[in-house]
């Protein structure tokens, strides 16, 4: 069975002599799935109404556990913002009743961000159009072909790690 992206190589092969046809169509398949899920994460976060932003503080907050909540400092590092810019976005979403800014009763200088019920539910919505639109892409595989699949591309993060950071950030309370 043919794919786009064996005609890509037979094109290249002509051009390029040295070209290793199992390296350049794993990577440009990988490259060309991650392509096709942004273009569905970015599509379902629009028939909700939020932005790829909007998305990363709910999933930043819920991924603090219970109760779901930061610091606006954490937030910012944990997200790579600006303080300026999240303290600009997180008014923006305390408009929209995705979350609330409260002093923290512990401490009053510190400000608490939390997510509301109307955060939780937008959260677990998008994830759960991801999740759809992930099984769908793997549809064609049986369980042991995922398992097959999700082993050898662990094999392949597990070398990438070795000489640096961690690809995936592990996610750290608060």
């Amino acid at each position: 069975m043919e794919d786009s992206i064996d005609r890509h190589i037979a094109h290249w092969s002509r051009e390029l002599a040295d070209l290793d046809p199992d390296v350049e169509g794993a990577i440009t398949r990988m490259q060309t799935l991650v392509a096709l899920l942004r273009r569905r994460r970015e599509a379902a976060l629009k028939a909700r109404r939020l932005k790829g932003w909007e998305y990363d503080i709910l999933w930043r907050l819920r991924s603090t556990g219970p109760p779901y909540q930061a610091t606006p400092t954490w937030l910012a590092q944990a997200l790579g913002a600006h303080p300026a810019t999240l303290t600009s976005r997180l008014d923006r979403m305390e408009e929209a009743g995705h979350l609330t800014r409260a002093h923290d009763p512990s401490d009053r200088r510190r400000l608490l961000v939390a997510l509301t019920d109307q955060g939780h539910a937008a959260w677990e919505g998008a994830i759960g159009d991801q999740a759809a639109a992930e099984h769908e892409l793997l549809a064609p595989l049986t369980d042991n072909e995922r398992a097959q699949l999700a082993g050898l591309l662990r094999k392949v993060v597990t070398a990438a790690e070795t000489d640096g950071p961690p690809l995936m950030p592990p996610v750290e309370r608060p």
